[in-house]
């Protein structure tokens, strides 16, 4: 059984031709609501009927995009041309997810954040903020460090190179700096120090206008 149907009623033209439906669910899933109305799509082929993927909000998905998995898109986020998210990854707030890029495992996608060309970015990766990500290799992702064995997530932004760990996000400039003073002489200091080094050679070594 289908779990959402087009509602050929409720419709927007987002350019010349191009016509979205809003979407409307015929079943129960994962706390979506029998008819609840969700976002919009162009098609069917936009988003899985068979699994717990779902676009809610003025979200739009378009062109040959497909959402699948147990992905979210909310807010007034946008996925196109030819995108894929899938598994558990949520893009909200104004975040926009195009090109040829793919976002997976449990990554999460929002404020104004741009996932574009053939960009990947999966496991625990957090792109937010005014962040680019249009290559591979603009985004590293360290996991289990620190002192609470979280996830530290380095990315190109146009400006430099942005870090998000725990509440912490902003440059990585100012992430060593609080690196040194919160675990001046500990082991964390020498591992946080080794992933900025890292980061720095991956995205600098690709990112040209950096």
């Amino acid at each position: 059984m289908a779990k959402y149907e087009l509602v050929k009623d409720d419709s927007i033209e987002i350019e010349e031709g191009k016509k979205l439906y809003r979407i409307r669910t015929l079943k129960y899933f994962s706390n979506v609501k029998i008819g609840e109305l969700g976002g919009y799509i162009e098609s069917e082929s936009n988003l899985s009927q068979s699994d717990n993927a779902w676009v809610s909000g003025d979200a739009i998905v378009t062109d040959n995009a497909r959402v699948s998995g147990n992905a979210r898109i909310s807010g007034n986020a946008r996925v196109y041309d030819n995108a894929r998210v899938y598994d558990n990854v949520w893009v909200y707030g104004d975040a926009w997810v195009c090109g040829n890029a793919w976002v997976c495992g449990n990554a999460w996608v929002y404020d104004n954040a741009i996932v574009t060309d053939n960009a990947r970015v999966c496991g625990n990766a957090r792109v937010c903020g005014n962040a680019l990500v249009s290559y591979q290799n603009d985004l590293v992702t360290v996991s289990n460090i620190g002192s609470r064995n979280s996830t530290t997530t380095f990315f190109k932004e146009v400006t430099g190179i942005g870090v998000v760990c725990g509440c912490f996000f902003g440059t990585i400039d100012d992430f060593e700096g609080k690196v040194k003073k919160v675990h001046k002489g500990n082991i964390h200091e020498q591992i946080y120090l080794k992933a900025i080094e890292l980061a720095k050679l991956q995205i600098k070594g690709d990112a040209k206008n950096v």
